[in-house]
């Protein structure tokens, strides 16, 4: 019994230990990339936006998390603060594509196709921003996605070299913010091991395509 208790009490500890860490690593990311989050109209003119993707339902409708970000890289673009912009999301099945219906709403709301860019293989934030500095030559850009997405999306982006920073896309009050906001604990831990302990790839490269180009050379259909 006596080695029964010895050894519930260091896992007790062990655990407790564990979780200091990955609180402190959250605070930590979260309060860094905070640094660079900005209003609209302070923002530095860049050479994109970056629209991280999110759900988009079979019909083709974008989530209002996901339309909020487009409108507000639009709204970016048609006042000159950025130059492009880059649509990274999920299109690894021929029947799930984010990133041509954000780009089918751009193009609603004014935006030239040859200024949009398709980033097909923006899996994950991670993904989206190594492509970013890698496939399209990103330098400097204004990444655009919901206020509790921000830190970790800048964390990264400034971790990875981009002279980012971030604006806000939060036009509405929506469904499950709460769970959201949890979930970032361990993507902020995630995201800290990725970039400073195993320097992972994301799960797709590929050829070389410029922001400074035609973004039409993305465009798949």
């Amino acid at each position: 019994m006596p080695g029964y208790k010895k050894y519930l009490i260091g896992s007790i500890a062990f655990f407790m230990f564990l979780l200091a860490g990955v609180l402190a690593i959250d605070r930590y990311v979260e309060t860094r990339g905070s640094e660079y989050v900005v209003e609209p109209g302070s923002c530095p003119d860049s050479q994109a936006a970056i629209v991280l993707g999110a759900y988009v339902s079979p019909d083709g409708r974008l989530c209002d998390m996901l339309a909020d970000r487009v409108k507000t890289a639009v709204e970016l673009y048609q006042d000159n603060k950025v130059q492009k912009i880059i649509m990274t999301g999920d299109h690894g099945k021929k029947d799930y594509d984010e990133v041509n219906h954000m780009r089918g709403y751009a193009e609603k709301l004014g935006v030239p196709a040859e200024d949009i860019f398709m980033d097909h293989a923006g899996f994950s934030t991670y993904d989206s921003m190594y492509r970013a500095r890698d496939i399209f030559t990103v330098n400097s850009a204004v990444v655009v996605t919901q206020a509790f997405h921000l830190p970790r999306a800048m964390y990264t982006a400034r971790a990875l070299g981009i002279e980012a920073v971030g604006v806000e896309a939060d036009k509405h009050i929506y469904a499950g913010a709460g769970y959201y906001d949890l979930r970032e604990v361990p993507a902020r831990w995630k995201a800290f091991v990725q970039l400073h302990l195993i320097q992972a790839k994301p799960r797709f490269l590929g050829e070389v395509i410029p922001v400074s180009g035609d973004g039409r050379l993305t465009h798949d259909n």
